[in-house]
């Protein structure tokens, strides 16, 4: 069973940074993806950024690119998500999540580049992020 745990979480300034972390447990050595996703009472769940087991798949949804950077350490099985100059609009609940294929690794692959919510199987508890001044 695949257990995700989150931190990093918190209140910073516009212009600010944070560092996610998810920390995961019960992962196979291969055929895997691990997303970042957020989600406010007024929208849906959406992607962040997403990363394939090899590291050599990532996404980034429009609103992140190149402000979040997603990376992961795989002997320590986490995978960070580095904020930078944050935005008010960035204020959410943010998520890890996991997705694990079962048949072709290269659907881990799909799954990693196309970052669907829908995808992810297992998820975190989740942690606030909250951008104000």
């Amino acid at each position: 069973q695949v257990q995700l745990v989150e931190s990093g979480g918190g209140l910073v300034q516009p212009g600010g940074a944070l560092r996610l972390s998810c920390t995961a447990s019960g992962l196979p050595n291969e055929g895997y993806a691990m997303g970042w996703f957020r989600q406010t009472p007024e929208k849906q769940r959406e992607g962040v950024a997403c990363i394939s087991w090899s590291g050599e798949d990532i996404s980034y949804a429009d609103s992140v690119k190149g402000r979040f950077t997603i990376s992961q350490d795989r002997p320590k099985n986490t995978v960070y998500l580095q904020m930078n100059s944050l935005e008010p609009e960035d204020t959410a609940v943010y998520y890890c999540a996991a997705h694990v294929s079962t048949s072709a690794s290269a659907w881990a692959v799909y799954v990693a580049r196309t970052c669907g919510p829908g995808n992810f199987g297992y998820r975190g508890q989740g942690t606030q992020v909250t951008v104000s001044s």
